[in-house]
């Protein structure tokens, strides 16, 4: 150790002070190479803040004579100056930085010139190795005055204070969003209880929701000014709640109502997290508060609505179910556990199939999985397990509930038992089978009759044979014209009305002529409209046969079509046969206009003409194709012919 630092130093002093690398390095360098000259010729008072410099943990560097500013310091700024160091070591200041060298000239004047100032927070920006990156610093600058009163040198403290620069900033950042936020929502509080001092310090706007001053609650308030803001029936709860939170650190929630000064009452709820130290003790509990009246308030209207539907499902006759857009059944009505006999609950999901007839459980698969890919009203017709073990006969149906986008958000059905009715329509079908089937075989032995007459009378076998092919027309003519279910319906029903006509005309031909003239547009129907349009039109034709045109050889009937709008139009209009007289509305007219006006919609109007009977029909052509509420669904169709 040279004396000419600390030339009386003992032994054990200068062992200590061996042990600073950079005080071994002032040492070691050669000074007379720099405009210091060897460390002899320093001012005392360099020499002095040398030592004083060396001594300190402090990060210090000193600008040491006018001309250059040359750099001594000690081993903590060795550690600010980075990978810089050692290099920078006796090197003039404006060389040893030149990335900043204007910002450490304009210093070393007003240091030369005798001032002291401190700059805090500082933003530099710094290549130490790793390239240029910004650094905040504290900088406390003072004149080391030489022998004559003027500066010798700029003794500088240097404080890297980056790292809480950065994160003042970024909590600075964070607080302006979270005001921001705050105040966005209008409904939200921030808190910070001081759990040892017991001082809660809090927003604004949490201020004004518990009824305290702002100022007051900015510097920190005892927690019981705002527990006291709590509704009377709530606040011995929220204090054990609270209370009970200190025991462990982690989130906390608290639910209750603020009374606030005018009487109004708020629902909030409080949340936060215990902060504890070292000893698991509680010491803070920051966190925020949200008012929560009106999600309150329509939750509680959700339940009291809930519960009115709830109450109307189970006085419902039918049974009552709902599912998720996807389809999952997760509400049954009491009526479904009555009829069924199963646990609540186990039919939830997907458990509803099972419920179904063995026989019908693919095809109520296949027609819920079509509603639901579609969107399309729900409709089938099933065998459903009655808590008897019996399977009954059912009806489903089902709506989905659909939100301002048109997103299905809910599907609501009901089941009623349809057996007893399904059993008198069955039953019904049979008994109309046999007399349609007993009729038919009635126009078979006519028709055999006159087979068997003719063999007697050859001369007359043109004649039966014309007889027994309008008999057997006839029989065809009756399969459109009695009554029909789905499945008793004629499988070859003509495609078209002037083709379901023609057919139905054709007993009353005379030979190889033809007494009915269409012209017009013709129009498709479909089996839905067929059992109407046969009536009127087999009504028509037995009129004309008995009274009218199609009674004489010379009568004829044209009947005229065409479409206007979404109407078509048909004129009846017979001549050539005796004039029919005008006769009170009988079974056959009142047939023809429940035919045309109630089952089609329709508009009929008769006239008697010189000519002949002239019948006017206006149909909507929606009910012949069977539209709307005049046509049952496909899965309908398809549940009856099962």
């Amino acid at each position: 150790m040279p004396n000419t630092l600390f030339p009386t130093a003992d032994d054990v002093t200068r062992a200590r002070l061996a042990k600073s690398p950079t005080l071994n390095l002032l040492n070691g360098f050669d000074w007379s190479s720099t405009s210091l000259g060897p460390i002899a010729s320093w001012p005392d008072s360099i020499r002095a803040a040398v030592r004083m410099m060396m001594l300190s943990e402090v990060p210090m560097v000193l600008l040491a004579g006018e001309r250059d500013g040359t750099l001594i310091y000690n081993d903590g700024y060795a550690v600010f100056a980075g990978e810089r160091h050692p290099s920078i070591f006796g090197m003039p200041v404006l060389a040893a930085w030149p990335e900043i060298a204007d910002f450490n000239a304009g210093n070393m004047r007003r240091g030369f010139a005798g001032e002291s100032w401190q700059l805090s927070s500082q933003e530099l920006l710094l290549d130490r190795g790793n390239g240029p990156a910004a650094a905040f610093i504290d900088l406390s600058y003072s004149p080391v005055a030489g022998e004559d009163g003027r500066p010798a040198g700029v003794l500088v403290i240097v404080q890297e204070v980056t790292e809480s620069v950065l994160a003042a900033r970024a909590l600075e950042e964070y607080r302006e969003k979270l005001d921001i936020a705050l105040r966005a929502s209008d409904m939200v509080g921030t808190w910070d209880w001081d759990i040892e001092d017991n001082l809660v310090t809090a927003d604004d706007r949490f201020a004004a929701l518990y009824g305290v001053s702002p100022g007051q609650a900015a510097t920190g308030l005892p927690i019981e000014d705002f527990l006291g803001a709590i509704h009377p029936d709530d606040r011995q709860r929220a204090i054990s709640e609270i209370s009970d939170s200190l025991k462990d650190a982690g989130p906390v929630r608290f639910e209750y109502r603020i009374l606030a000064e005018d009487g109004s009452v708020r629902w909030v709820v409080a949340s936060g997290r215990v902060i504890t130290d070292g000893k698991g003790k509680a010491v803070r509990l920051p966190g925020v508060v949200v008012d929560i009246t009106e999600e309150r308030r329509m939750a509680e209207q959700l339940a009291e609505s809930e519960q009115r539907f709830r109450t109307l499902a189970d006085t419902m006759p039918q049974m009552v179910w709902s599912t998720l857009p996807d389809g999952y059944h997760d509400y049954y009505n009491a009526r479904w556990y009555e009829y069924t006999g199963v646990p609540e609950g186990s039919t939830d999901g997907a458990g509803w199939n099972g419920m179904f007839h063995p026989d019908d459980q693919e095809r109520a698969w296949k027609v819920w999985r079509q509603s639901l890919e579609t969107g399309d009203p729900y409709y089938i017709e099933y065998r459903l397990r009655h808590h008897s073990g019996e399977y009954r006969w059912v009806l489903g149906r089902a709506l989905p509930v659909r939100d301002a986008a048109g997103r299905i958000v809910r599907w609501f059905g009901t089941c009623t038992d349809i057996h007893e009715s399904r059993l008198v329509q069955e039953e019904r079908e049979v008994v109309a089978q046999e007399l349609s089937h007993r009729i038919k075989n009635i126009f078979a032995v006519i028709g055999g009759i006159v087979g068997l007459a003719s063999r007697s009378y050859p001369e007359a076998k043109a004649f039966a044979d014309s007889l027994r092919g309008r008999i057997f027309a006839l029989g065809q003519a009756h399969d459109f014209v009695r009554p029909h279910s789905r499945s008793s319906m004629p499988r070859a029903n003509p495609a078209t009305l002037h083709a379901l006509v023609r057919e139905l005309l054709q007993p009353y031909r005379l030979g190889d002529a033809e007494r009915v003239h269409f012209a017009g547009e013709d129009v498709p129907i479909d089996d839905g409209a067929a059992t109407p349009l046969a009536l009127l039109f087999h009504e028509l034709a037995t009129n004309a046969a008995k009274y009218g045109a199609l009674g004489s050889a010379d009568g004829r009937v044209a009947i005229t079509t065409w479409m206007e709008g979404g109407d078509y139009h048909l004129s009846w209009v017979e001549s050539g046969g005796p004039r029919p007289e005008a006769t009170s509305t009988g079974f056959g007219s009142r047939l023809m206009a429940l035919s045309v006006e109630g089952q089609l919609r329709g508009r009929l109007e008769r006239a008697f003409d010189e000519a002949g009977l002239r019948v006017e029909v206006t149909l909507p052509l929606a009910a012949l194709s069977r539209k709307a509420e005049l046509r049952q669904t496909p899965e309908r169709q398809e549940n009856q012919t099962a």
